[in-house]
């Protein structure tokens, strides 16, 4: 049987451009613009040029520092082009973290939009190994490259590098919880396999239209509709970032039919004026991701005839991974579904003992979309992967009829009077009281149990919730170890750079 090696990479837009030549591929929310599939293979091929033309090749590493922009994916599929390898940078994050994962991945060139100008200024003394700093808008210092240079060379590319599948394309870096966070490698190989998958049991086609919201330096923004789409020949809206009224706006009069999201973005459109008179009827189907999406969330969309599903991806295994039947969607809700078509999954006990029907353990991925490992991090590697098993930290279980439900990360899960409590369990349960906006759920200690859940909520505009009545709503929807011991009110539910509710931040400020 031949391995991964014994085949090339294609070179995405060049041959997707051969195919739709005059399909629109993008839709620019921010310059207002569409562009063609064979516009953006020749805005690509020149970016590439222009990265040759200062010595950038194949293993060579391009930060990009950058919001949500078209260049930016000029300068992913440029590197894609000639074998180097983007190393995506988390524009939430200061200066000080930033510069301990540039110098990690050691970039030759980081690429900036305007916004980061003055961070960019004061990374350059401690970044050495970037030689070229590579401007998307007026340069932060006069020694700088204008990315608008690239228009000045030549739309094709000559003599393009052999690429296998096992060749890198992109580091992202996870948030780790101690520690410099830890870059997953992930190769052309498997960003070809995540969109075969999602293709073939997503059902995705040319006519489907989705909205890129989601930031460029997590996997999601690329790898969850925009590289299937480009497989498929459809057209990807651009957004700098996600702006409800704006979500409305392309619902409404863009075409979407596939749309992802984390439960926050949910939320907010759900809490959203717009939100009853919003014709949802041109989407075929909505995916959450990204975090634990309460129940609520997903029963208010099945009433307005959406198929609202639960998705499971992480940067390790960019980024689709189960598909749920849309006859099951309401008959199984909180099921993911099954592994995609060339997806394997077990679940296990800590000892390694696959786990019953319903028996909650580990989940366990395996599959040619999954990634080699943690750039520079050998012995993070070898703890995570496993016999060829990516461990992924998360909990799950699977039903007697082979479908899977994600229960939530481990170090999430704690332990109240020797029974197990998992977060997103009862944080499903406290979403649906009709005054909580936001609800997280914690483990603090305690003397008696070892460890006790405290809710933490966000009201709604204009109402008041009791502690005892909060836990009396719960107490009928919920096992007796289960309830939460307290409750604390917030204004704001802190979030991570994606939307996740910030656990660790909430931990430190309210578990003791």
């Amino acid at each position: 049987m031949p391995s991964q090696n014994s085949y090339y990479v294609t070179d995405w837009l060049d041959k997707r451009a051969k195919f739709s030549r005059d399909k629109i591929a993008l839709r620019d929310t921010i310059t207002n613009r569409d562009i063609t599939y064979a516009e953006w293979n020749a805005q690509a091929n020149r970016a590439a040029n222009f990265l040759r033309a200062w010595g950038i090749g194949k293993g060579d590493r391009v930060a990009v520092y950058s919001n949500n922009r078209v260049e930016y994916l000029d300068v992913l599929f440029a590197c894609g082009k000639i074998g180097a390898v983007v190393q995506n940078l988390n524009w939430r994050l200061t200066v000080a973290e930033l510069e301990g994962i540039i110098n990690d991945a050691a970039p030759v060139a980081l690429v900036y939009s305007g916004e980061w100008s003055a961070n960019v200024n004061l990374l350059r003394a401690k970044t050495p190994s970037a030689r070229h700093f590579i401007a998307l808008d007026a340069p932060a210092s006069p020694d700088d490259r204008a990315f608008s240079e690239c228009d000045t060379y030549p739309d094709t590319l000559a003599a393009p590098p052999d690429l296998h599948p096992d060749d890198l394309w992109a580091i992202y870096y996870t948030g780790g919880t101690t520690g410099l966070p830890k870059g997953a490698m992930v190769t052309h190989g498997n960003a070809t396999w995540n969109s075969i998958n999602t293709v073939m049991t997503w059902g995705l086609t040319a006519d489907d239209v989705s909205v890129m919201h989601l930031p460029l330096f997590h996997t999601g923004g690329l790898h969850i509709f925009a590289l299937p789409l480009i497989h498929v020949g459809g057209t990807t809206i651009i957004c700098k970032a996600f702006d409800v009224e704006q979500t409305f706006d392309l619902i409404a009069s863009a075409g979407v039919t596939v749309f992802v999201g984390v439960p926050t973005m949910f939320l907010m459109m759900q809490q959203h004026p717009r939100w009853e008179q919003a014709d949802f009827s041109g989407l075929k189907l909505i995916i959450s991701g990204g975090a634990p999406c309460p129940q609520p969330i997903a029963e208010k969309f099945w009433a307005r005839g959406v198929d609202f599903k639960i998705g499971y991806g992480l940067t390790e295994a960019p980024v689709n991974n189960f598909w749920l039947p849309p006859e099951d969607v309401r008959r199984k809700p909180g099921s993911a579904g099954f592994p995609l078509f060339h997806v394997d999954m077990r679940i296990v006990t800590p000892d390694g003992i696959e786990c019953g029907a319903d028996e909650p353990g580990e989940l366990l991925i395996r599959g040619p979309h999954v990634s080699p490992g943690y750039w520079n991090r050998p012995e993070a590697t070898a703890e995570t992967f496993v016999d060829g098993w990516l461990h992924t930290g998360d909990l799950a279980r699977r039903d007697a009829e082979g479908y899977y439900t994600i229960i939530g990360r481990s170090k999430d899960m704690f332990i109240s009077g020797g029974e197990n409590v998992y977060p997103a369990e009862v944080e499903s349960v406290m979403h649906a009281h009709p005054a909580v906006s936001d609800a997280a759920l914690i483990g603090v200690p305690d003397e008696k149990w070892g460890e006790v859940g405290r809710a933490i909520l966000v009201l709604k505009p204009g109402c008041q919730l009791s502690e005892a009545d909060f836990l009396n709503f719960l107490r009928d929807r919920l096992a007796k170890y289960k309830l939460p011991k307290s409750v604390v009110i917030i204004d704001r539910m802190p979030k991570t750079a994606i939307g996740k509710t910030d656990k660790k931040l909430l931990a430190q400020q309210y578990g003791g």
